[in-house]
């Protein structure tokens, strides 16, 4: 369920407990998955120079890669997982980090890998069953802030019991309340990240949600250009264009093959 990451900001170990710092496309089919989301969102591509056997696409945004596609793994497929986006969240003692996980009840996918050179990660489900993972790199490495064209600002997560997940993501990763909104019957939306800085919120799934699951928004110039593009490319628009009480417009979307996904811009640049 997991490709190789490079981590796409410059963090110390001391800074690095928390943040998002790369994104997989997990997909049935990557060819496919390149051409939609280089033309949809401006990406560029480029094989990573691992092992022969292994088929390892990264994304790259001007300032540096930002994640990466390969193939939904078969097993995955026959456990009924679809093709979806995974998000990494930093720390720097991830043995500690998924002991601790799953005292507070979360499922461990993939138990902690060595990618060489690279760092370590695993996949975990959260106890409401969103799939996210974490990683410690090696090293430090540069990258973007979240801010650029084409990078993730925004983390979103649907869920089934939104104060148990911020209880679990704020003791795991130290992540601080920020923000909140009132939805009116969809409940409070809950802002979190960490010294001030909101990494993205939290609210109840709909229910036509089968499950828990995050949703990550990449930046675009126009979210408007980016709904039609969606919709030519073979993608579906499933909410939007909208605007949002940030200042920004938003899609909701879905590509080709089912994976879910969103765009943000900025609207006040």
């Amino acid at each position: 369920m997991v490709g190789v990451l490079v981590p796409t900001r410059r963090y110390l170990m001391s800074n690095l407990k928390g943040r998002f710092v790369w994104y997989d496309l997990m997909t049935t089919d990557p060819k496919a998955a390149q051409s939609f989301y280089t033309k949809a969102i401006g990406w560029t591509t480029e094989k990573f120079a691992g092992p022969s056997t292994m088929d390892y696409t990264m994304w790259k945004t001007a300032r540096a890669p930002i994640g990466g596609v390969m193939q939904l793994p078969e097993e995955a497929v026959k456990m009924g997982a679809p093709p979806h986006w995974l998000a990494y969240i930093g720390t720097p003692d991830i043995v500690a980090t998924v002991a601790q996980a799953t005292e507070l009840g979360a499922k461990v996918y993939v138990p902690t890998t060595d990618i060489p050179t690279v760092g370590q990660f695993a996949v975990l489900a959260d106890p409401q069953g969103a799939a996210f993972a974490v990683f410690q790199p090696s090293m430090e490495q540069p990258g973007g802030d979240g801010t650029g064209l084409g990078e993730f600002s925004w983390h979103e997560l649907y869920t089934t019991d939104p104060v148990a997940a911020y209880t679990f993501y704020s003791t795991l990763f130290g992540w601080e309340k920020t923000n909140a909104m009132d939805m009116g019957q969809m409940g409070t939306y809950q802002m979190y990240g960490q010294a001030g800085k909101s990494y993205g919120g939290i609210m109840k799934k709909p229910e036509a949600m089968p499950v828990a699951a995050w949703n990550l928004y990449a930046n675009v110039d126009s979210a408007d250009f980016a709904a039609n593009r969606i919709r030519e490319l073979g993608g579906k628009v499933v909410m939007g264009p909208m605007d949002v009480p940030t200042g920004g417009r938003i899609v909701m979307a879905l590509d080709p093959q089912g994976a879910a996904f969103a765009v943000y811009a900025d609207v006040k640049k």
